[in-house]
């Protein structure tokens, strides 16, 4: 008998399962995830585990996580302050392509050098002006993006300007031409910002799951699972911790599919923080061509086409003030909610909101709390922001007792994005706790929260809801619709066919919209989506299935969907996917761009035999490094032609080379 672990770690909830001889599952269990330290979650969910079947923890062949962390970060803006050094570009790429936002703030520098396309030096890189600027500027910042114009037809600038960080800072360094080998400077640069700014985050959560692992006894190495659904060691992830992002909605999709054998299906995965939406098409996920997007962000990391939003259980509640009627909106930030935090400082909570209730009229802050989140670093704070910091200390406040002038609420949003701190309100979990479909925390502190909402005025003067269970409902309601849209935007976006508008205006349109609801009168209009839904999460039973009934489809909701994550992140295989090119530079001369440099040769095929074999050998390694055995490589080219002259011409070539195998496991 082998026994396989499986945990993610989510944004409301850790999840731990014990598969038997990967056929099934014998034990899952849930933990509240501790963001200030997640080994403490991890550790309560797997001991669950183990003690439900009375297992030996030496027994563990095979432990393996996922998680919503990097996702959650980078949809709500978290992560260490960086510092980008652009080599070869313009100061209007910053722009031009979000660099700029992405920073928020941090610091860049652009430096001459590149190299063309051809792979052929541009201009010497300016190595004084890094070192002078690392002198000053190394020590602010917890780690490096390094993206130099055509990296990946030469990667010798980037290379050489990480030797530069790494001996002047000691800071970890994260070079664009690792992370894709395609073309597109902006893009990586982009890509490399966003893997700095997780390195510091995903390799905490892997050491303390490691330590944690260990005090159990579970000697079993840990696998990470990547955006792709793929596994690799704890090793790789450190290093590439952008490779991370929607791990676990990955892993969500690889446990649907092995839970329900589907074959052509929609996954929605509600998380606390997310709803993630894929397409399943003969039993697997499609790979976005275009690389993952999460949030504003596109990257050139590959994952499963999914479609991230922000709405989940502990999405923030807003209201609506247009209009007459008013009403709520939720996400895309999550916050904690009311009836959690109400459990870890019950007499704070409950007397801020008893004194909210008895005032004659509603306050800015009503319902609202903060705390810091213990155990981080709070590197680079402006004085405001540390100040705040300073004075929430170690206790749950009334926000309103926190925040003293509204130019605090700038920094308090910094202090959240940093991750520093986290402020509670009203969520959809508080909904669904004053109407009865969930006691995990504390109702009457929901109860009392949601009534303070639902005092707020209309347009029209009045009340937006007089009962707790009205404004639940109202909420419970919105988290229905947009959900429903979510999916519709998925559905039309993964349409064959060209409807003339983009997925957002079509899954609105009044004619959609009217056909979901049936119409009837001199047209008849029906609307639905024609593939089941496979809904997946701790809360989906609670929302799914009226989410099925508006979209007149069948809504699945397998017996395990609450940790289908961590049911994925056991189930899958090691796969590394290494891709290079071989440009024509001129006729009768083939280019192979390395690693090491570009090398010319006078024959195609000897070019595409270098290149294949190159990359063969570094995949199979990688393979191994990522923890991987019983290794096969499949090899594909991708060969461009042009006719001139009545003759065939090369014009350039990708090989991709993909090395798959299982995960190493421990031997009896």
């Amino acid at each position: 008998m082998t026994l396989s672990l499986g945990v993610d770690t989510g944004g409301t909830y850790t999840d731990a399962v014990l598969i038997r001889d990967e056929r099934e599952v014998i034990a899952s269990a849930k933990s509240l995830t501790t963001r200030h330290d997640l080994a403490e979650g991890i550790g309560k969910a797997v001991e669950a585990v183990l003690q439900q079947v009375n297992a030996d923890p030496a027994d563990i062949a095979l432990a393996s996580l996922s998680t919503t962390l990097a996702t959650n970060a980078l949809v709500e803006g978290q992560g260490g302050r960086v510092a980008l050094i652009l080599i070869g570009f313009r100061e209007s790429d910053l722009e031009k392509h979000g660099l700029s936002d992405a920073l928020a703030g941090d610091p860049a520098i652009l430096l001459q050098g590149g190299h063309n396309h051809a792979g052929e030096q541009k201009s010497p890189l300016d190595e004084q002006a890094l070192h002078d600027w690392l002198q000053e500027h190394g020590r602010e910042v917890s780690g490096f993006a390094v993206a130099s114009q055509f990296a990946t037809r030469n990667p010798a600038h980037e290379q050489r300007a990480a030797a530069m960080v790494g001996d002047l800072t000691g800071r970890p360094v994260s070079c664009s031409h690792h992370l894709s080998s395609k073309l597109n400077g902006p893009k990586r640069a982009m890509t490399a910002v966003l893997n700095a700014r997780l390195i510091g985050m995903i390799d905490r959560l892997i050491s303390r799951a490691e330590d944690r692992l260990g005090e159990l006894g579970i000697t079993a190495p840990l696998m990470v699972v990547r955006g792709d659904g793929a596994l690799i060691s704890a090793s790789f992830a450190r290093e590439r911790p952008i490779e991370t992002i929607l791990s676990g909605p990955a892993a969500s999709i690889v446990g649907a599919r092995w839970m329900t054998g589907a074959q052509n299906a929609l996954v929605s995965d509600i998380g606390g923080t997310t709803t993630d939406i894929a397409v399943l098409r003969d039993g697997r996920p499609a790979i976005d061509p275009h690389g993952a997007r999460v949030g504003p962000y596109r990257t050139m990391v590959e994952a499963v086409a999914m479609r991230t939003t922000g709405l989940g259980g502990d999405s923030e509640v807003h209201f609506i003030t247009e209009g007459l009627q008013g009403g709520v909106t939720l996400g895309p930030r999550r916050v904690l909610p009311v009836s959690l935090i109400a459990t870890e400082a019950p007499e704070t909570v409950h007397n801020a909101l008893d004194q909210q209730l008895r005032n004659a009229t509603p306050g800015e802050y009503d319902g609202r709390f903060v705390r810091a989140v213990r155990g981080l670093r709070a590197d680079g704070l402006g004085p405001r922001e540390a100040a705040l910091l300073d004075r929430v200390g170690d206790l749950v406040h009334p926000l309103g007792n926190v925040l003293r002038t509204r130019m605090e609420q700038k920094a308090l949003r910094r202090l959240v994005e940093r991750g520093l701190v986290q402020v509670a309100g009203v969520t959809p979990s508080d909904a669904s706790h004053a109407l009865g479909n969930a006691d995990t925390w504390d109702r009457e502190a929901a109860e009392k929260a949601l009534a303070l909402f639902g005092r707020r005025r209309t347009g029209a003067g009045m009340m937006l809801a007089p009962e707790p269970k009205d404004i639940a409902q109202i909420i419970v309601d919105q988290l229905t619709q947009q959900t429903m849209l979510a999916l519709l935007e998925t559905a039309f976006a993964e349409e064959d066919d060209d409807f003339g508008l983009d997925p957002t205006q079509l899954a609105r349109h009044v004619l959609l919209q009217r056909g979901l609801d049936r119409h009837r009168g001199l047209l008849r209009l029906d609307a639905g989506l024609n593939l089941p839904v496979i809904g997946l999460g701790a809360s989906a039973s609670t929302y799914y299935p009226a989410v099925g009934v508006g979209l007149h489809c069948q809504m699945e909701l397998p017996t395990h969907a609450g940790v289908a994550n961590a049911v994925g992140a056991v189930v899958g295989r090691v796969t590394i996917r290494r891709t290079g090119e071989v440009s024509a530079p001129a006729e009768g001369r083939y280019r192979v761009h390395l690693e090491e440099g570009p090398q010319d040769v006078s024959e195609s095929e000897q070019a595409l035999t270098m290149l294949e074999t190159h990359l063969s050998a570094l995949a199979r390694s990688e393979a191994e490094q990522a923890g991987a055995e019983g290794i096969r490589l499949t090899v594909s080219r991708d060969v461009k032609m042009a006719q001139t002259e009545g003759r065939d011409v090369f014009v350039g070539a990708f090989v991709t080379v993909e090395a798959s195998g299982r995960p190493r496991i421990v031997a009896d």
